[in-house]
């Protein structure tokens, strides 16, 4: 794979840019900041009425239009809304409205990978993804300490849409790293790692931990701790040093452990629950059944998002998270 740094990139293309960011959401207000903050002086968000996402663009300064509206003069057009949003937003704001030769800028390629988007084929089609939460990107770029991210490149009518990628990269603080990859695999490995690392397999590690000890008639606050507490100081080593660098931070007793259990535990079956967990996501069925619960209201969503909150982790976790006031000092929205 290809990396680039901001030392690969001409500030002066973004900043010569008429930029319109569509939702000012997580990812969409950090873009829309770092942007202007980096001198792209002409910024705007495409936001629905009296939206309390548009209302928080406009106290922070930014011009807020309807969609359509904001991408009618626009050079780039950037997609900030949540993947499910897309599609609709895309055909009855975008489509009709949008500039010729225009450039689509994706933070995720999940509406067009699946075929949910299908861009008009006078636009450049390009992905700047980066690799955390929007709240990341903007505390990195306010540190300095600048930020890693993925590019792709689906379609270049201009001839000129690998420069602009770069130079939005680099404007809005992930010219640290500028991964080369495509929609699909930036979708595919994203999709794969929330699922059963991220946000799916591990919170659901930690939750059949908890019930075990519980159960065997452990006190649910030392399960607690055991399980969830102290996970954060070994993500963090893991983050820094990678996982062979966790163990030596560790004890012997803890490593020894390690080795002999973490196998048991995601042992063939977990491995092959993997690959058919990837296979659903490569072969669409992913998409096409979330795209589904949407359509449905999120009544399935709705009654696992119930079934998680009533977990008793979640009780004993904010009575001991009362005791601990030092981690809303690391506040994290």
């Amino acid at each position: 794979m290809k990396t680039y740094t901001a030392a690969d990139a001409e500030f002066t293309i973004i900043c010569s840019k008429r930029v319109a960011v569509i939702g000012y959401g997580n990812q969409g207000e950090a873009h829309a900041l770092n942007l202007r903050d980096s001198g792209v002086a002409d910024v705007m968000i495409g936001a629905h009425e009296g939206s309390a996402s548009g209302e928080k663009a406009r106290a922070a300064g930014f011009p807020v239009l309807s969609n359509a509206q904001a991408v009618r003069e626009a050079d780039v057009v950037v997609l900030g809304a949540p993947d499910e949003k897309l599609p609709e937003i895309y055909a009855r704001d975008l489509a009709p409205n949008m500039k010729p030769g225009a450039a689509l800028l994706f933070i995720h390629g999940f509406a067009l990978h699946f075929g949910f988007i299908r861009p008009r084929d006078d636009l450049d089609v390009v992905m700047v993804a980066p690799a955390g939460p929007g709240s990341a990107l903007r505390a990195n770029y306010l540190s300095g300490d600048g930020y890693i991210g993925l590019i792709a490149i689906h379609r270049d009518v201009s001839g000129h849409a690998k420069p602009l990628a770069l130079s939005y990269g680099a404007a809005i603080g992930v010219g640290a790293a500028m991964i080369e990859t495509t929609f699909r695999e930036e979708t595919e490995t994203d999709l794969f790692g929330e699922q059963t690392v991220l946000c799916g397999g591990s919170a659901e590690l930690v939750r059949a931990a908890f019930d075990t000890l519980v159960n065997a008639g452990y006190a649910p606050e030392l399960a607690y701790f055991e399980c969830l507490h102290q996970l954060k100081l070994l993500v963090d080593l893991m983050h820094v040093r990678g996982p062979a660098g966790m163990y030596k931070a560790i004890s012997n007793t803890a490593e020894y452990g390690a080795y002999r259990t973490g196998p048991r535990v995601i042992d063939e079956h977990a491995r092959a629950q993997m690959q058919n967990v990837l296979a659903d996501i490569q072969s669409g069925k992913f998409a096409r059944d979330w795209m589904a619960e949407n359509a449905s209201g999120l009544k399935q969503m709705s009654a696992l998002r119930e079934r998680a909150a009533a977990h008793p982790i979640e009780s004993v976790g904010e009575r001991l998270r009362a005791l601990m006031p030092w981690l809303r000092k690391g506040h994290i929205p």
